[in-house]
């Protein structure tokens, strides 16, 4: 079966959260980012990963400074973009890649946009909606999307794909806007 991100990414990427790591790590992975909270272990199934380069971060899933929680920081988001240099200079090495954090659905899915994003200026809002086919029910950090658009100096492009792939995802599941409210993120509805 073809993957539909190849047009972005020669490589496979999936997305996922804890629970899901166990049928994952099965030897065809060969680049791993690891997006933990802040105070969480590493989990036991990465160890079966061998030879597989991997980056391990811990801040929580938060998209402003609160009490109690380790949001991301600038310094986190350049290694996750290091991180995406390393895949990128892996060449035909560079196979598939496994993004995770606690739920697979904030932090890895932000990571993962901004990774396929990152050698594709222009084509920012393009990798965020391949996350309707990669991860259909992601709502990604918009801290951690904030940061790497900084960074990579795309004057908004990385935010006018994420509102783009939000828009497209409340069309789709519209019962997710009072999900999103629930939660405290209603300020990041499109």
């Amino acid at each position: 079966m073809p993957d539909s991100n190849l047009s972005l990414t020669p490589y496979k990427v999936t997305i996922c959260g804890l629970g899901e790591l166990p049928g994952l790590c099965n030897g065809d992975v060969t680049h791993l980012l690891s997006l933990l909270d802040a105070r969480h272990p590493v989990p036991e199934s990465l160890n079966a990963l061998d030879g597989v380069d991997r980056e391990l971060l811990h801040f929580d899933d938060v998209v402003a400074e609160y009490p109690g929680f380790i949001a991301c920081s600038v310094a986190d988001v350049e290694r996750i973009l290091s991180f995406g240099e390393r895949v990128h200079a892996a060449g035909a090495r560079a196979r598939h890649l496994l993004v995770h954090c606690h739920a697979g659905i904030s932090r890895s899915t932000a990571a993962a946009a901004v990774l396929m994003a990152q050698f594709n200026p222009g084509r920012e809002t393009e990798a965020f909606l391949k996350l309707l086919d990669i991860r259909p029910h992601a709502w990604p950090n918009t801290r951690v999307v904030e940061m790497a658009d900084r960074i990579l100096d795309r004057k908004g492009a990385l935010l006018d794909g994420l509102v783009a792939y939000r828009r497209a995802l409340l069309e789709r599941k519209p019962q997710l806007s009072q999900i999103v409210i629930n939660i405290g993120r209603g300020h990041e509805l499109p």
